[in-house]
């Protein structure tokens, strides 16, 4: 039988367990990440920062616009503009097909839909097991990336790209 202090220690570790809030741990020892495929490589994003996935259907070039702006689509009356990460990140090229999604990402201040070859689903990793980047991942894609997992998916840093001003276009053509 325990004594009256032992008592109290496990009381109050019990209340204090019990005080937590439910999933905060798991939370904070986990990200819950959209997976798909960019040129061959796995890539993942946030689900926080993702609002919706949704098919390349009806996609409408802009003129005078970067190279990596495919253009914009109509999601459900509201306009959203497209951006293929892969020439933004200037990886290899593999062409539209039907099996391209949009994966649209949003934060307070921006929203815009990146293209995606495919993708995957939804799944949480492991902090801890987020390595840095790997020396192969250099050039413009290296600032835009939290870390790699132990499967070799690439977890971009998605509130970096929505605050990145480089990507938004606000270019005037004169009459």
């Amino acid at each position: 039988m325990p004594n009256a202090e032992e008592t109290e220690r496990t009381l109050k570790a019990r209340a204090q367990a019990l005080a937590r809030e439910p999933g905060k741990a798991q939370a904070a020892d986990a990200l819950e990440i959209v997976e798909f495929v960019l040129a061959h490589e796995r890539y993942g994003a946030e689900t926080s920062f993702v609002r919706e996935i949704h098919p390349l259907t009806n996609l409408t070039p802009l003129p005078c616009t970067p190279a990596f702006v495919l253009g914009v689509v109509n999601l459900r009356g509201e306009i959203v503009s497209v951006i293929d990460i892969k020439k933004f990140f200037e990886l290899p090229e593999k062409g539209l097909t039907d099996l391209n999604k949009v994966v649209v990402l949003q934060s307070a201040t921006m929203r815009f839909g990146v293209l995606a070859d495919a993708v995957l689903g939804v799944r949480r990793v492991p902090v801890a097991e987020i390595q840095p980047s790997l020396p192969t991942l250099t050039g413009i894609r290296e600032q835009y990336l939290k870390g790699v997992t132990s499967e070799r998916t690439i977890v971009l840093d998605a509130e970096k790209l929505l605050k990145d001003e480089s990507i938004v276009v606000q270019e005037e053509v004169e009459r």
